[in-house]
């Protein structure tokens, strides 16, 4: 689709309903089915069942994604720090990093999280899928999913190369690949092959281990989010509204899901649903709106005096994250984007990108990635590298003095496990937020070994006409005590949280819902996002997220899933004798 082909903004007032309206009886309306949650999944549930003639009410309590600072990549820092786009949560006090509260920013916008995250497209390594389904989330394995990734793409190499038998063709989430001129994009490639580590051209097709080019969901110069890809097609069909209106509860009547409560307009009011309701509000949200409707642990729930539906303790449990270091250097050469951090700079790629969507404004720079294993007898990969060429902050606030480099990197495969609470019976209240990071001595060495391996990396020759110093952690930073004090004091979360309404078999206990994302104990009702992983993946999980809604889409219409695919993902043949 051209630019200017593409539907107007979702901008929707308070409590207006798109076109045609839900039946309404005073307080009341009704439609077919209501999805709770405009983000990754929800947009392409909306979608899914529009195009098979089903009738959707999306609930979403943000706005428009309509401007600059979310549609142009570039600018991908402003969004997930606007209180406007952002639900503005934090970690409670983390006492493994010196009782730090750690951001968390959950999407409240058309498009959710993929309307403000870092745009970067990591589907998961294949032994991640196949984890799930050991873990009794029959019909997730890779081979079951695969062909889900598939059918959601349309991918494009850029001139880069890649799996193409293993991508997808004409599906509504476009993927590329930045057009990696720096060269320091191709130097941090280059170094990982000297280092010893595997190349790949394509860490979302056969191979994932290795150094590459990094995909992003951009099309024609614009973030192509869950909102553009998925949820502008399905309006269009007349199919699916929009109600912008913050979900309070799921009314639930004789065990069954009836219909959700909102409140907009200063008046609370229930939608009934003849069909389903589903939540994808998010890791955070959706377990919130589980417990407020009486589902989840039940000592917890009579804490304040909810009536309890179903006794589910698995319900705001295994919150699991994805923490990063960034490991800086200072550049010998004024190649960086370090250039471009001034306002006329930042106006002037602004303004071309305002008018031909081409330019520095239509990448979100992250165009080169690696993923490693730590160490011998780890089967795949369980390091990820994003390399951006300047030296700055996630969150755009606090760039390097002068020309610099970074790597982020982390640990894919954590074993601490967080919670979501409830902090009241109050919906306007934030939930409580544990992510009890490092509480394991496993986390810590694997991130020593993570700084350790990165200094390594840009050791290398080919990175030496650009190195010119360590500006962090420093090299002064060399002991165990001297890292752990570092990383205690400068992880930051990745903002990956997942988990926390576990799909799972229905005789486990700890399990949310089961492998058709039906809540456990309560019919007529389903989650479907990142909360429903039972273990996170490897890489960012926006790519993840989508695919869950396009599955559960599936079961929700009753269709057969898609045949499993055959393709056998390459596994380092070494993996139990050498770490590289």
């Amino acid at each position: 689709m051209r630019l200017k082909d593409q539907p107007r903004s979702s901008a929707v007032p308070d409590g207006i309903l798109d076109p045609p309206k839900t039946h309404e009886k005073g307080d009341r309306m009704e439609t077919e089915f209501i999805i709770v949650g405009a983000g990754s999944a929800g947009c392409a549930m909306a979608y899914r069942l529009a195009m098979a003639g089903r009738k959707v009410l999306v609930v979403e309590h943000g706005g428009t994604d309509a401007g600059p600072f979310i549609q142009m990549p570039a600018a991908l820092s402003y969004p997930m720090n606007m209180r406007r786009y952002d639900w503005g949560y934090t970690s409670e006090p983390e006492p493994h990093l010196n009782n730090r509260r750690l951001a968390c920013p959950r999407g409240k916008v058309i498009g959710g999280s993929s309307s403000i995250n870092g745009m970067v497209y990591v589907r998961g390594h294949a032994l991640d899928y196949d984890h799930w389904a050991e873990a009794g989330a029959d019909g997730w394995s890779y081979a079951d999913v695969l062909p889900y990734f598939k059918r959601m793409e349309t991918w494009h190499d850029g001139g880069h190369g890649g799996d193409r038998g293993w991508r997808g063709t004409d599906g509504p989430m476009h993927v590329s690949r930045g057009p990696r001129k720096n060269p320091l994009f191709e130097a941090f490639v280059a170094a990982g092959k000297q280092a010893g580590y595997e190349a790949t051209n394509d860490y979302n097709g056969e191979k994932q281990e290795g150094f590459g080019p990094m995909e992003q969901t951009v099309w024609m110069g614009r973030r192509w989010s869950a909102a553009n890809a998925y949820l502008r097609p399905a309006r269009k069909t007349g199919n699916v509204r929009l109600l912008r209106a913050h979900a309070q509860r799921v009314v639930i009547e004789d065990g069954h899901a009836v219909g959700v409560e909102v409140r907009y307009g200063g008046k609370t009011k229930v939608i009934r649903a003849s069909g389903e309701v589903i939540l994808a509000a998010s890791s955070i949200n959706s377990p919130k709106l589980l417990m407020l409707s009486g589902i989840g642990p039940a000592a917890h729930l009579a804490e304040h005096g909810i009536d309890i539906v179903a006794d589910r303790p698995g319900v705001g449990q295994n919150l699991q994250d994805h923490l990063e270091l960034y490991i800086q250097m200072a550049s010998s050469q004024p190649i960086t984007l370090y250039k471009h951090w001034n306002v006329f700079s930042k106006a002037v790629i602004g303004a071309q990108w305002l008018f031909t969507k081409t330019g520095m404004g239509a990448s979100n720079q992250f165009e080169s990635a690696a993923f490693i294993r730590s160490k011998a007898g780890i089967k795949y990969p369980d390091i990820q590298y994003h390399f951006l060429p300047i030296a700055v902050r996630y969150d755009g606030k606090a760039a390097a003095e002068g020309h610099g480099f970074q790597a982020h990197v982390g640990p894919m495969r954590s074993t601490s496990r967080g919670s979501v609470s409830l902090a009241s019976d109050d919906p306007e209240a934030a939930p409580k937020i544990v992510f009890n990071y490092m509480s394991q001595e496993r986390d810590w060495e694997e991130f020593r070994n993570c700084i350790r391996l990165t200094r390594e990396i840009f050791a290398q020759n080919v990175f030496k006409p650009y190195v010119k110093s360590e500006i962090q952690p420093g090299a002064a930073l060399q002991t165990d005590d001297e890292l752990d004090a570092f990383i205690r004091e400068h992880a930051e979360s990745a903002y990956h949280p997942c988990g926390t309404c576990r799909m799972g078999r229905v005789d486990d206990p700890e399990a949310v819902v089961d492998p058709q994302g039906r809540v456990i104990g309560v019919s007529g009702l389903r989650v479907a996002d990142s909360s429903i992983f039972p273990r996170i993946t490897n890489g960012n999980l926006n790519a993840p997220s989508m695919m869950v809604g396009e599955k559960i889409s599936d079961h929700i219409l009753g269709l057969n899933p898609l045949p499993a695919s055959n393709d056998e993902p390459w596994i380092n043949p070494a993996w139990e004798t050498s770490q590289r």
